[in-house]
């Protein structure tokens, strides 16, 4: 599983490398895909565990090369709206594509069978390790 969890990180890597972004941007970009209104840049460091100075930084390096737009709050002049330009959801759609390919790559030579046997047994691993919630409200965001 590590291998495999490996081998997708870097593909994932690669794509976001092609563009310029390290992973901690593109974690960034695909948090923002998920959300139906603009975050704060406090919203980021809240979800990532990170520190203002930190995320200041990854927004900054987004910004200036035209993945994002940060906008003062209309009502909190304290919080910076961060708004997805044109080419951040081109970036997303790039990522989404690179993990539709990974998955597809993951089961390539499977058989039907074989495929819904694969996942029936992931999502019982994933449910061992206490994680189906988080998959479950992860799926959910993504969906909306």
């Amino acid at each position: 599983m590590k291998v495999l969890s490996g081998c997708m990180k870097a593909s994932m890597d690669n794509a976001l490398a092609s563009m310029d972004l390290t992973s901690a941007q593109g974690h960034i970009m695909g948090y923002l895909a998920q959300r139906s209104q603009p975050p704060c840049s406090r919203d980021i460091e809240e979800t990532f565990h990170l520190s203002h100075p930190t995320v200041s930084g990854l927004l900054s390096r987004l910004e200036k090369k035209d993945f994002i737009e940060l906008r003062p709050d209309e009502t909190d002049r304290r919080c910076k709206r961060i708004y997805m330009l044109p080419k951040g959801k081109e970036l997303n759609e790039t990522m989404g594509r690179v993990i539709l390919d990974n998955e597809a790559q993951v089961v390539a030579g499977f058989s039907p069978e074989e495929r819904e046997l694969f996942t029936s047994m992931l999502l019982r691993a994933i449910d061992n390790m206490g994680a189906s919630a988080c998959i479950r409200k992860t799926k959910e965001e993504s969906d909306t």
